[in-house]
């Protein structure tokens, strides 16, 4: 079956300073364990804030490194899910679910991409 990798896009400056609710975390907890259940879910992550990561960059035969925060970036990958799905319609309804269990304040956006096997 194939691998989708769901990243999770967030638009830091807009995000709820306290973090998620405990609330949105036990919906996140069922959902999550629904999917490992389910065999879907491989691995699943947050990832620390963008002030804390570096950006390492190629170009023109240069590498240049950069430490976060990145003021140019509306929006940064803030965690990530890998799944095994039947198909693609099944990676983005498990997607779309995920987003759901957010209060309604957020904004989330996921990019749903298929792993390249082989």
């Amino acid at each position: 079956m194939p691998r989708y990798l769901s990243l999770v896009r967030i638009d830091e400056n807009n995000a709820p300073a306290e973090g998620p609710s405990p609330e949105l975390m036990q919906r996140m907890d069922a959902l999550l364990e629904e999917m490992t259940k389910a065999g879907v879910m491989l691995d699943t992550a947050g990832l620390t804030p963008s002030a804390q990561g570096t950006r390492v960059r190629y170009e023109g035969g240069e590498i240049s490194v950069t430490d976060g925060p990145f003021t140019e970036s509306k929006e940064v990958i803030g965690g990530y899910a890998l799944m095994q799905c039947k198909d693609r319609a099944e990676a983005i309804e498990w997607t779309k679910r995920f987003l759901k269990v957010h209060e309604e304040f957020w904004t989330v956006t996921c990019e749903v991409r298929e792993i390249a096997e082989g």
